[in-house]
């Protein structure tokens, strides 16, 4: 696999939750920390996620933002 983002996390999926258009997919990266993202219910089910599938979270973002209280 070759791509442009720089930020690609390597993990395994803990769990998929899949909803009438869209999926919620929680990757368990190897330090314990945990990515979420919100996928199309399409692509969950074209790429066959499920719970323990190796998967990347891969990141692209034009800005990042940080706040603090």
């Amino acid at each position: 696999m070759k791509i442009s983002a720089r930020n690609m996390l390597k993990g395994k999926v803990k769990r998929v939750n899949i909803g009438a258009v869209n999926a919620e997919v929680v990757l368990e990266l190897p330090g314990g920390d945990i990515v979420t993202a919100v996928i199309t219910r399409e692509s969950a089910e074209g790429m066959a996620l499920a719970a323990g599938k190796e998967a990347y979270a891969i990141i692209k973002a034009s800005s990042v933002l940080i706040a603090v209280d």
